[in-house]
Order: structure tokens, then sequence, then C-alpha cells
């Protein structure tokens, strides 16, 4: 959240060049999620302002939830949008297409206007792509975290979303339990999901660059299958070491190479410098 130009990690790339900076994973993909196409934010507005139509006074609250009673539904009130928490606007549209036929009918008398707004753009709440966004929001969460499983978890989200894409385009909505309930899906709408998953897809590449691009040797995964040949010479003799270890090998198969190298850090310094 520094800026790159002119902030401090400008300046301490020009002071030690080739060192390897990452900002924050969540940050970046949380400024993905923020971009969205005129129709999606048209859209998004809309449901805001019914949403917020709702929750603002105690008696609309009050006569909603009821109505969810009476048409049994699995939930009785709105989730808000706010914009500081990351989940929310998951939350709140995955919450909103759930109850849309409550929502409509609750409208219809007080905001005619609002409501066909609504009912002309239920193919165009992004409920399932943010449903997707915040799962993959979710997994860069933790202590646990690091470089390896940041890129696991963003290389593959940016190949489901050129699956998505296929598969929309295609009509086949297995992936989108929300989208696959609407009514009348347009080759129009199917358009649009397409050219925003394209573009989720192209932004997530740029902002990722670095951490897509980021060489993982493969004796960090499993020092027992390296190639001494291809290390660094400055590793070799310690890796050696951990490759001919018969204790290290039942710890590496137990604990994963995680747990195995932070406890291998105080024996190998070298090595754990490294993997660090």
């Amino acid at each position: 959240m520094i800026g790159s130009q002119r902030g401090f990690i400008a300046h301490l790339k020009n002071a030690v060049p080739g060192i390897l900076t990452v900002h924050c994973v969540i940050h970046r993909q949380h400024l993905v999620a923020n971009n969205l196409s005129n129709e999606f934010f048209d859209t998004m507005w809309f449901v805001i302002n019914a949403v917020n139509k709702i929750k603002a006074k105690s008696l609309n609250n009050r006569l909603f939830r009821e109505l969810c009673h009476e048409n049994d539904e699995d939930f009785e009130c709105l989730v808000l949008h706010t914009e500081v928490r990351w989940l929310s606007k998951g939350n709140c549209l995955i919450r909103f297409y759930n109850l849309f036929q409550t929502i409509l009918e609750f409208l219809q008398p007080f905001d005619k206007q609002l409501y066909d707004e609504l009912h002309t753009r239920e193919t165009n709440i992004l409920a399932d792509i943010f449903e997707k966004l915040n799962e993959v929001n979710k997994n860069l969460q933790g202590d646990k975290i690091n470089c390896i499983k940041s890129k696991s978890i963003i290389s593959a989200f940016i190949s489901k979303l050129s699956l998505f894409k296929k598969k929309i385009s295609r009509r086949e909505f297995n992936n989108f339990s929300n989208l696959s309930r609407s009514k009348q899906i347009l080759d129009s709408d199917l358009e649009i999901y397409c050219a925003h998953l394209e573009f989720l897809k192209n932004i997530m590449s740029t902002r990722f660059k670095v951490i897509n691009e980021l060489i993982i040797p493969k004796w960090v995964l499993n020092p027992f299958l390296a190639d001494i040949q291809n290390v660094q010479p400055l590793f070799q003799e310690e890796l050696l070491e951990v490759m001919h270890n018969e204790e290290a090998k039942i710890d590496f198969k137990h604990n994963g190479y995680e747990l195995f190298w932070l406890k291998q850090k105080t024996v190998y310094p070298q090595l754990w410098k490294e993997v660090e």
C-alpha cells in the first residue's frame, strides 16, 4: 500500500537492485474485486439502493421479515454492504440473490421504478463471481500463508476464470449455482459475463505478475528428490546432508515441507535462509 514509483519500495529497489518485494496479496485481490463494468456497476448500485430501502426503516425491515417467513425463505433479513469490509460485497449479493423473488414482491407496491430495474437485471447480479472471489480472499488469509501457497491459489484461480468463461459461453452453469436458477438468460447477458471474466483474468495476471513468475526451487518442495547438480553450490553441502538424513525423511513425510523446514532452520541455516 506504499507508492511503487516514489515511495519506500522504489527507494529500496534503487538501493538494493534485484530485491523481491511482494505487495499484500489480499489487498491486491480486493482491488481486483472492486473492478466492475458499467453494467455491473449500475446493477450493484440498484442492489445497494434496495437493501438500504428495506433495512433503513424498522417498519420496512419488519414487514420484509414477515414476508420472508410467509414465503418460507431460508433467510429473513438482508446483509448490508460495507466498503471497508472486503467480503461484504460478496455476502450482500449472495443473500440478495437468495431472496431475489421476495425482494421483488416487497418492492413492487412501494417502488415500481426500482422493481423494474432489478427485474430486468437479475442475471447481472454477480453473486456467483463474488462468491468465488470471497473464497480466494479467505484462502489467502491466515498466519500460515506464504509465497508458495499464494502462487498456487492465485494461479489456480486465474485458470479457473478461463474455465468459467468457456462454460458460460456454452450455457453450462454447474459452477454458478445462483445464475443457474435464473428463468431467462439472454445471449447478451452471457456475453457481458464472459467479457467480465476475461477482464478479471487479465487484471489478476497483471496485479499478481510477481507472484506468478516466482520461481520455486524443486528442492524446497521436496529436498529428497532434488538433483544436486542443479542446486546452487552454496546449498549443495547442506542439501546432501538432508538427503541422506533418514530421520529427516520420516519427519518430512509426516509434517510436510513447511513444518519440516521450520524444524530444520537451526540445523541447516543456509538452506533455511533460502527457503525463508
